[in-house]
């Protein structure tokens, strides 16, 4: 009895929608291909500056609640119990929807390591300058992401082994509470990004690339999940139009100011200056791990240019130090 009640439960694995499928592939492809840009972005920077680190916490944190909840909902639970009594591609093509979900969880996962890896912090040299001060986020910050990041995964560990083992008839709520964290989170998570790429006024490590590839694809995404649900499934398929817009309001705001520092380089060389990219900090663009943009967005007020031109002529100094000592300059001269 036991084994035909299972075989009526696993039917629906069998029973491949070919269009589907195709579909659940494109997505896991497309999800793994939209964050390639920004993995590759921050380390060929060498820097995750620009990138929020409230930012970073929120996705990681609400990545791996969705991926939780996927994992334990009573329809995922059986059929990875399914995998037993069907073929190998049945069983794959039956966990793409979790497959979707693991993906993203990795990828956000993965910027959450290389935003600790880059993660650079010099103090400014003038601690009475707050606006110098709070431009960067402080390594404390760093560590209270990776803090709070690594307690939610663990927890979320502890909680499903413990209701897997004494109260197993719980999983069900458990999968509930971690579905509306992940929403939660999800909603709030580009708030904090959309505010340092506004103070900043430049992307920084932020990947353009990726934002274009996720914004139409979280609308496509709730599309369909509008047509298979209707209006009654507002609260599953709202999370992502709310997501994708203001994913799209952060891409704007990215797009606008990299015109904006391409027009104001445009006008520098036209007037025949070379272009400056030291700033007030003292982080320029040609130096692996340093800030990159111009100076303007970081000279708030006529002293910090001021400073951003003592440090040029400082650095013009610096080059210059050692071609006289090794007497090139000299020797030029005296013949």
């Amino acid at each position: 009895m036991e084994s035909f009640l299972q075989g009526d439960v696993c039917q629906d694995l069998r029973e491949i929608s070919v269009v589907n499928l195709i579909v659940s592939i494109v997505i896991v492809i497309g999800m793994l291909i939209s964050y390639l840009p920004q993995h590759a972005r921050i380390i060929s920077r060498g820097t995750s500056e620009g990138i929020s680190p409230y930012f970073v916490l929120l996705g990681t944190t609400s990545a791996t609640s969705a991926f939780a909840n996927i994992l334990l909902l009573p329809k995922s639970r059986q059929d990875i119990s399914c995998c037993k009594e069907v073929e190998t591609f049945h069983c794959v093509a039956g966990l793409l929807g979790i497959a979707q979900l693991g993906v993203q969880w990795i990828c956000f996962t993965f910027i959450f390591v290389l935003f600790l890896v880059f993660f650079r912090y010099n103090p400014v040299e003038d601690p009475d300058n707050e606006a110098l001060v709070e431009e960067q986020p402080r390594w404390q910050t760093a560590l209270l992401v990776a803090s709070l990041t690594l307690l939610h995964g663990l927890a979320v560990i502890v909680v499903t082994g413990i209701l897997s083992t004494i109260a197993h008839d719980k999983l069900a709520l458990w999968a509930n509470v971690l579905g509306v964290m992940a929403a939660l989170l999800a909603a709030i998570q580009y708030i904090p990004q959309i505010w340092t790429t506004y103070h900043l006024k430049h992307v920084g490590s932020l990947s353009i690339p990726m934002m274009c590839i996720q914004t139409p694809g979280g609308f496509v995404f709730a599309g369909s999940l509008f047509a298979r649900l209707g209006w009654a499934g507002w609260s599953s398929w709202g999370i992502f139009v709310l997501t994708a817009t203001m994913q799209g309001l952060l891409l704007y705001m990215a797009i606008y100011y990299e015109i904006q520092a391409r027009k104001e380089l445009s006008k520098t060389l036209l007037h025949g200056q070379a272009p400056s990219h030291l700033y007030a900090n003292g982080f320029d663009d040609d130096t692996p791990g340093r800030f990159t943009s111009h100076p303007e967005h970081y000279a708030n007020s006529q002293d910090q240019l001021q400073t951003i031109l003592d440090r040029q002529e400082s650095d013009a100094a610096a080059e210059t130090t050692p071609l006289l000592k090794s007497g090139g300059i000299g020797n030029s001269g005296s013949n």
